[in-house]
């Protein structure tokens, strides 16, 4: 059973760059790509990065309910497009979701089996220093940080917490919840057919006892 996993952080804490390599070093894992109106970044592709749509496109998806959830960001419309989760879950790869605090309420409210984990900055002095270094200042970056003020207290609803003080770090804990998951006794014993080469196991686990009479 592929389980949807929601990356959620304030703005500049770093949630993109770990979910990144999270993507490249774990197998069975995809993103889930974000629909927006806002303009491409140097470097960012569409389909890639972001979903980049016009806003008559974005709300032509909201009346056409294609979105788990969306909202107005800093002026621009956020979604996250339905099908993708979807076809990962048909085809068996876990899902990885990268979004703001107030999309991943929603999407957990939609679908409550989410695994979410919140990407803590180890201070405010280092969250304001990683905004400006992306080229926020003035206006933008104290309504950033302003945001994250309020987003910050939101951890305490979260299933996981990483701080993210070290890149390496965090990309390890995140794979390892990751991971753990995975490893879980239902989701294991429900795909332990597909999961081990010979059927005696298998077999073993469906229609043995345990000798522990106990449990």
């Amino acid at each position: 059973m592929a389980t949807l996993f929601i990356l959620s952080a304030p703005s500049g804490a770093g949630k993109t760059t770990v979910a990144e390599r999270v993507l490249n070093e774990l197998e069975g894992i995809r993103k889930v790509v974000t629909a927006t109106t806002r303009k491409p970044r140097p470097g960012e592709r569409h389909g890639v990065d972001y979903l980049f749509l016009t806003e008559e496109e974005f709300k032509k998806g909201i009346e056409e309910g294609r979105f788990l959830e969306y909202a107005n960001v800093y002026g621009n419309y956020y979604g996250t497009p339905k099908d993708q989760v979807e076809k990962n879950m048909k085809e068996g790869y876990d899902s990885l979701l990268v979004i703001d605090v107030q999309g991943a309420f929603k999407v957990k409210s939609m679908m409550p089996s989410a695994v979410t984990v919140f990407l803590l900055p180890p201070s405010m002095e280092e969250l304001k220093r990683r905004i400006e270094n992306r080229g926020f200042r003035d206006e933008n970056l104290q309504t950033r940080l302003k945001t994250a003020e309020g987003e910050i207290p939101c951890v305490k609803f979260f299933d996981y917490v990483i701080v993210n003080d070290f890149i390496d770090k965090a990309v390890l804990y995140l794979k390892s919840i990751i991971i753990a998951k995975r490893c879980e006794r239902d989701s294991v014993l429900r795909n332990i057919g597909k999961i081990l080469p010979g059927k005696e196991i298998a077999e073993l686990i469906k229609g043995g006892e345990c000798y522990v009479k106990e449990t």
